[in-house]
């Protein structure tokens, strides 16, 4: 196979030293984002923990009025 033809860059295309660099068409377009499935359990646990909040304040408030 013709060097020409080769689409990952190898150890020989390397700078003295330096990395490899990245093939192209992966580069990280989400870098600062969280994933999808961390965003979705924070947002259960904070409903899920306002549910249970309110639920122990009407305790409270009942338990005060009897």
């Amino acid at each position: 196979m013709p060097e020409s033809e080769n689409p990952v860059p190898g150890p020989a295309d390397a700078p003295e030293g330096g990395p490899v660099p990245a093939a192209s068409g992966h580069v990280m377009k989400e870098e600062g984002k969280f994933p999808r499935g961390l965003v979705i359990r924070l947002f259960a646990y904070l409903v899920a923990g306002h549910l249970f909040a309110a639920f122990l304040y009407l305790l409270f408030e009942m338990g005060a009025r009897g």
